[in-house]
């Protein structure tokens, strides 16, 4: 790929180079799994301990309670990790609606009682034990050392720790964590977690096992307990995360792989495998019709994966049916060039999230996501560890259905990190966080990329737009206000939106520039967030 490296938006980032890079949303994060990466670790190792120090550096977002998912490629082959949660077993429909009453739909979305069993550190375990080279012990040191030294709260963060507080305040432990001064942190002031620090220590020392079955995880059974909470060390012991082979799709010669269901990933594959059959590259890439087609297309998988998606054991369809070309081609054929429209469900039976990457100069890439879910998740907080309990239970239904809530089962995930190959090669490993927007950026960011030529870091700086539901959708200031009206003139309901924080996600992207070793990588970090790209 011979990229144009003119970048025609708005931006304070430029493309970094190198031949081993770390790309996060905060740069002690980054600077973290640089320290691996210089010590002789890999780029998994690397990984690992950016995700540590974010869920210190970070805590809008994510915490010791997230869930997490990884591809990784190891200088062969791919490899999915989905370390997602499962409901406790205890969780039933009844049991929310005795609590809530018959009208309830959903699990709360704050509260213990949107708490599955946290996933992450186990991922980060499996993680290092598949592919690590530094000792587990290691890793985390620089994310025990954020927490006990603290950092200056940076701008962004800020300003959604402030936005959140409000609303989570009376949450058990969120203030004794996140207030601590009766009040979110100002910009530039100094944040200490010695509860997480507590907390990292024991997972590092034990490879994880204090958070499962020791230590953390009787603190983390009491605490829901005292709380009304159905999550037990039980739930807590039997969990395992779950090795997976990443999805695919082509397009263009290339071709975007993700984690499977229960995440929607394959929101992204349908999407670019409806727009295989426009020419794009022929088409102004911020005018309106490329903008269109790539509405119409996320719109048309949207449909489908929010009908159809949930833990594969539930779901009614195969992921390879979603993808079938020819139900595919057939949806493509639905889109109207000159008029937009509230695409409904096929049937192809008939045919606030953190972000990172990592390579090094051996040739292996981690693409790697973990989540609180909805700004600093349930808002719980256990206070011995620090450990800030996510709200994934609140993406389950009540109603039958493949979603339907049920014990030891996987809700409907949002985070999905992706993976780009060419010829069975790898390209980029790459994300873009932010709940539904993520598989919208990817299919945005690659479509930049493939079919207009613009490198990473201007790829993830143009205007963004985002599906909401039925006609409507949503776009950044920055976008040229004669598309913005042109989508408008097409029926689309367009409104702008000046939060680019959450509404439009934000990505890190490393691109393979050839021999790792002798050329490296060309890197993106999103200006939309705090972040930054570390190398060497």
């Amino acid at each position: 790929m011979h990229f144009d490296f003119r970048n025609p938006y708005p931006t304070v980032r430029l493309p970094v180079f190198a031949r081993n890079a770390v790309a996060t949303s905060h740069p002690l994060a980054a600077q973290a799994g640089l320290r691996m990466l210089a010590a002789g670790g890999n780029a998994v190792d690397a990984a690992i301990a950016a995700a540590a120090a974010m869920t210190v550096c970070e805590p809008v977002s994510n915490g010791l309670g997230s869930d997490a998912f990884a591809i990784v490629w190891d200088g062969q082959r791919l490899h999915g990790l989905n370390a997602s949660g499962r409901a406790p077993q205890a969780w039933t429909p009844d049991y929310f609606r005795a609590k809530a009453g018959d009208g309830a739909t959903a699990p709360p979305k704050r509260g213990i009682d949107a708490v599955t069993v946290p996933g992450a550190v186990a991922g980060w375990v499996a993680l290092s034990a598949g592919f690590g080279r530094l000792p587990f012990e290691d890793l985390l040191a620089p994310a025990i050392e954020i927490a006990e030294r603290g950092y200056l709260v940076p701008v962004v963060v800020q300003q959604k720790w402030a936005a959140g507080a409000p609303e989570l305040a009376g949450q058990p432990g969120f203030a004794q964590a996140f207030l601590p001064w009766g009040r979110a942190p100002e910009v530039g002031e100094l944040f200490q977690f010695p509860a997480a620090a507590r907390g990292l220590a024991a997972i590092a020392r034990t490879k994880g096992e204090a958070f499962y079955q020791g230590e953390i995880a009787q603190a983390l059974a009491n605490f829901s307990q005292s709380q009304g909470g159905a999550l037990t060390a039980a739930d807590l012991a039997a969990y395992r995360p779950e090795w997976v082979d990443p999805i695919g799709q082509d397009y263009r010669g290339y071709r975007l792989h993700e984690i499977p269901p229960n995440g929607q990933g394959i929101a992204a594959l349908m999407a670019l495998g409806i727009l295989g059959h426009f020419d794009l590259a022929g088409l102004n890439p911020d005018g309106v019709a490329a903008q269109h087609l790539q509405i119409e297309a996320m719109k048309l998988a949207f449909a489908d994966v929010y009908r159809y998606v949930a833990e594969p054991s539930a779901m009614d369809l195969s992921a390879e049916q979603l993808l079938d070309p020819d139900y595919l081609a057939g949806r493509a054929r639905l889109i109207d060039p000159r008029r937009a429209q509230d695409f409904k469900a096929g049937n192809p039976a008939k045919g606030g999230t953190i972000y990172l990457t990592a390579a090094d100069e051996r040739g292996m890439m981690v693409s790697f996501i973990q989540s609180n879910y909805l700004g600093f998740g349930s808002g719980c907080v256990e206070p011995s560890f620090g450990v800030s309990l996510q709200n994934r239970g609140h993406g389950f239904s009540l109603a039958a259905g493949p979603n339907q809530v049920a014990p030891g089962k996987r809700p409907f995930h949002t985070i999905i990190p992706a993976f780009l190959t060419q010829g069975g090669q790898p390209v980029m490993s790459f994300g873009v966080m932010g709940a539904n927007m993520q598989p919208q950026g990817h299919m945005q960011t690659v479509v930049r990329m493939v079919d207009f030529g613009q490198n990473p870091q201007t790829a993830c700086d143009a205007p963004r737009w985002r599906f909401n539901a039925g006609m409507e959708i949503n776009v950044e200031p920055q976008m040229d206000p004669a598309t913005v009206q042109g989508l408008t003139d097409l029926g689309h309901q367009v409104g702008v939106i000046h939060d680019n924080y959450q509404d439009f996600g934000a990505g890190q992207f490393i691109w393979r520039a050839g021999d790792p070793g002798v050329e490296g990588y060309v890197c993106a970090s999103d200006s939309r967030r705090d972040g930054a790209v570390a190398g060497f």
